[in-house]
């Protein structure tokens, strides 16, 4: 099992959080769309050859972005990952899945 942990604007939450729970993410038990999410601000400065979804060539941008959560089964990650790439509006999201231990008690 995998944690997805990734950021994305406010304008495209809604789009992101659709396109990754229709390939398989945010299921637990018998719950589905599960996912945790919060507000904060992030930065970036894209360098020469970017082509940023927000802000300029060589200008330091913040922006509120969501930070998103949600488990993804190990076979359904390939899936997730191309799902949020596509309905991602950055040239480059930030993204990441973390191995999470299944414990029995």
């Amino acid at each position: 099992m995998l944690k997805l942990i990734y950021y994305v604007p406010d304008e495209h939450l809604e789009k992101t959080k659709q396109a990754v729970f229709a390939a398989g993410a945010g299921g637990i038990g018998d719950y589905a769309e599960c996912a945790w999410q919060v507000l904060g601000k992030g930065q970036f400065k894209p360098l020469k050859g970017a082509d940023p979804f927000i802000g300029e060539v060589g200008e330091l941008e913040e922006i509120e972005e969501w930070r998103v959560e949600m488990i993804v089964p190990d076979e359904k990650a390939v899936d997730v990952a191309k799902a949020l790439k596509a309905s991602h509006p950055y040239e480059e999201p930030a993204f990441e899945f973390i191995q999470l231990l299944d414990i029995k008690v």
